[in-house]
């Protein structure tokens, strides 16, 4: 007799537990490979054009990755000789920072003035000078006025301070370095407050930014996770009461995680802010597999199977079920292939393995422990189908007897949410990513109503030849555009080479005030700026804002923290301005770019969203295709539409009124959750299949349906809500959003399945159904075992052939 795949783990089930365990261990030993990334960059691909522009800006000037340490006395001023000493005493020290290459505050700022013939270039808080009254009256004059300090170094009333430090970090993996600068740089802040406990410090910049990202991976990976498992512990427990059941699908869950990681490993990727939580998501996914298979296992024993039939019954009657809710939930995680973002595009791939993964294990090595461990279950033949129907009877009885105004009513929800939804937004917002826990965030914050805004793009202005920037015209521009950039409403700072060159040109002319104005000849303005970096000390330089031929000029433009839709407004607004004038004073030489990681990430959003929308379609079409194939019928295929659709529409109707923003993490909820909410649709519509081929009506189709798999459904939807809602807990909000939504959508299609695809069974399919045989679910009921009733169909089928 030819063996069935449903028998092996069965007849073999030491066997069928040594190679899947050999498997698994060879799969595992992959995580020693594993490493962990966490910087921004990881977001994009080297072809990102935002990325490709910001590489260009680095390899022409100086990098801009940076760390600010933020200075807030209680007492409301930086300007005392205890403070400013602070400030001096810090920026001396932060040369130490690791891989540090310049640093910035009010201490060294060089500070320029006329001192006869001469230009006198020097610190303005330089040791010489004794922080006398007088001497600080001057300084704070300076510091408060000075448009290259004014809200970026020093607040304009002079309550707080910053210093900058600029980092050349090596090219590669940085979560190394930036945990290495951030510790050092918070221990000097820490050293400084043990001494000044009045003073707050916080941590700004970039470097920052890249130490929360990882931190919040982190913290999402040791607690999350261990979360998730108490979680679906109780659940199951409390579901299946079944204490061997809960030890095989916990083995099947730990299993699976672990060998899914290993894989990851072998294929020599690493963990990333996405990757991190994928074994939240296939441990949900896992679970989902195995309480299918278990529930119809423990409900087939009440009905008086023996264990090994009940198990070759449990495979046999689910087989397909989970075979093609476990393709398209696959499909819908390797749609996220489509996401410009390599972090998004790792989650996907890794998760459809897992969810691969998890289906080979729950038709192996669940069902090879279930024959192994001793199941205890009351047989109750006469009670149990009833037992199974009473708990979702009324409904089934409910929806029956209601399923037109049930579709009307949906009619009229699913109109309703679609007008909403249509008001969701794109915008991405990086420091919002983080709640106030996180001390980037309080940072942030903080800068933000006291100082500026941490949202940066770095312009540079191309004048298209060599020692171009010293052209009275290109300097007319630059010093136009700077003004037109200080105008717009969301600025803060810019730093521009024109102050520099008003302030030069006002010192060589006695520090007349009336010469504060840009040189109108062109010698003369080389003259200046080369007496002037001459002047500079090492590591004070212009390689920040001239490149080498001194053709290009790079601004630092800082605005108050914005979303992703305000910041491309503004780039383009900027790239308008530039071709109006170009056009305005007929020189088409000159060029601009713009980019910075809040850029970069401000585009990634949208991009991501087009595209998901745009896969959408081939999406739906494949798995339509799948289901169609797996349940041999157009028609229930084309219904299986509607529950498979209406789920996302109505979660992102209430998103609009939850939010209303659709973030970088939201923009593959749709083809994450597609797969997912599949698998509900395909198991109701496969029981109610299987009842129409034994002869039933719809409507006892339908109550076959809920007495069958209604407590699977209910079971597999609490846990796999529950494992996106401990996601939703998350701090960092790209995962939070994820996970709330992701919950609330799975939430709905439970709803959708248990009601609106019966209301829509009971409108559109009132067809006859092809006579499939006996009905094996019944077969405990007749003392007659299930392999001899196969046998006996197999004969019946050749004697009528005959």
């Amino acid at each position: 007799m030819k063996l069935k795949i449903p028998d092996i783990p069965v007849d073999y089930p030491k066997t069928v537990l040594l190679f899947t365990l050999l498997a698994i261990i060879l799969a595992t030993l992959g995580m020693k490979n594993l490493y962990f990334r966490g910087d921004y960059q990881i977001f994009f691909d080297d072809t990102n054009p935002q990325l490709q522009a910001f590489q260009e800006i680095e390899a022409t000037f100086n990098k801009t990755d940076t760390i600010s340490i933020v200075i807030a006395p209680e007492n409301g001023s930086v300007f005392t000789p205890e403070y400013l000493t602070l400030i001096r005493d810090i920026t001396e020290a932060a040369w130490q920072t690791p891989y540090s290459s310049r640093v910035d505050s009010i201490a060294n700022y060089q500070h320029t003035a006329a001192q006869g013939d001469d230009l006198l270039v020097e610190d303005l808080l330089f040791d010489a000078h004794p922080l006398t009254l007088e001497r600080i009256a001057y300084v704070q004059s300076v510091a408060t006025q000075a448009p290259r300090l004014k809200n970026l170094l020093v607040s304009e009333r002079g309550h707080v301070a910053v210093v900058n430090i600029t980092l050349q970090l090596p090219a590669g993996d940085q979560t190394a370095l930036v945990a290495e600068i951030h510790q050092h740089v918070k221990n000097l802040t820490e050293s400084y407050h043990t001494a000044h406990p009045e003073v707050v410090f916080h941590l700004g910049g970039i470097i920052a930014l890249n130490y929360a990202f990882a931190e919040a991976a982190m913290a999402d990976g040791n607690t999350l996770v261990p979360l998730m498992f108490v979680a679906v512990l109780v659940i199951l427990g409390v579901m299946l009461r079944s204490v061997n059941g809960v030890i095989a699908t916990l083995t099947v869950i730990i299993a699976t995680v672990l060998a899914t990681l290993g894989l990851l490993g072998w294929a020599g990727k690493f963990l990333n802010n996405g990757t991190v939580n994928v074994p939240t998501l296939i441990m949900t996914l896992a679970v989902a597999d195995c309480v299918h298979v278990i529930t119809l296992v423990l409900q087939s024993m009440r009905r008086g199977m023996t264990k090994a039939e009940a198990i070759t019954h449990s495979l046999r009657t689910n087989f397909v079920a989970l075979l093609i809710t476990s393709l398209t939930t696959a499909v819908g995680f390797l749609m996220m292939n489509a996401s410009d973002s390599p972090v998004l595009r790792d989650m996907g791939n890794l998760s459809a393995v897992g969810v691969v993964i998890a289906f080979l294990l729950a038709i192996s090595l669940l069902p090879a422990m279930l024959a192994l461990l001793p199941l205890r279950v009351k047989v109750q033949p006469e009670a149990a189908e009833q037992t199974g129907f009473t708990r979702f009877g009324w409904l089934a009885d409910w929806v029956i007897a209601r399923y037109r105004m049930i579709l009307s009513v949906t009619v009229v929800l699913v109109s309703a949410c679609a007008v909403l939804l249509t008001q969701n937004s794109v915008n991405d917002d990086s420091v919002e990513y983080f709640d106030q826990s996180y001390a980037f965030r309080q940072a942030a914050d903080f800068m933000e109503d006291n100082i500026s805004g941490l949202t940066n793009i770095s312009i540079v202005v191309k004048s298209g030849k060599s020692q171009g920037i010293n052209d009275p015209a290109f300097m007319q521009m630059l010093g136009a555009f700077s003004d037109w950039l200080r105008a717009q409403p969301e600025t803060d700072h810019v730093t521009t080479l024109s102050d520099t060159f008003l302030r030069l040109n006002k010192n060589m002319h006695g520090d007349d005030p009336a010469y504060y104005r840009l040189p109108d000849d062109q010698s003369l303005a080389a003259q200046y700026l080369l007496l002037y970096e001459m002047s500079l000390p090492y590591g004070l330089d212009l390689n920040n804002e001239i490149n080498i031929d001194k053709s290009s000029v790079k601004l630092l433009l800082t605005t108050e923290n914005l979303g992703s839709k305000e910041m491309v407004a503004l780039e383009q607004r900027i790239y308008q301005w530039f071709d109006d004038y170009r056009v305005e004073h007929n020189v088409p030489h000159y060029s601009v770019l713009a980019s910075s990681p809040n850029l970069m990430f401000s585009h990634i959003g949208e991009v991501n969203m087009t595209s998901m929308l745009q896969t959408l379609p081939v999406t739906l079409v494949f798995i339509s295709l799948l289901l169609i194939g797996a349940l041999r019928s157009w028609h229930l295929g084309a219904i299986s539409l509607i529950p498979n659709l209406v789920p996302a529409v109505i979660g992102f109707g209430l998103w609009a009124v939850i939010s209303g923003e659709i973030n970088l993490g939201l923009s593959v909820v749709v083809t994450l959750t597609l797969g997912i909410v599949v698998d509900d649709c395909v198991h109701f519509l496969t029981k109610y299949q299987h009842a129409r081929r034994q002869g039933k009506d719809v409507e006892a189709g339908i109550r076959y349906a809920f007495s069958t798999v209604g407590k699977a459904l209910w079971v597999t939807t609490v846990v796999l809500v529950c494992g996106f809602g401990v996601l939703a807990l998350s701090s960092f909000r790209l995962n939070a959003d994820l996970g709330l939504l992701s919950a609330l959508v799975i939430s709905i299609a439970l709803v959708v399945d248990f009601i609106v695809l019966p209301a829509v069974l009971l409108m559109f399919d009132r067809q006859q159904y092809a006579s499939d045989g006996p009905d094996l679910s019944r077969v405990a009921n007749t003392g007659v075992s299930s392999r001899s009733l196969n046998t006996a169909s197999a004969t019946s089928t050749t004697l009528k052939q005959g």
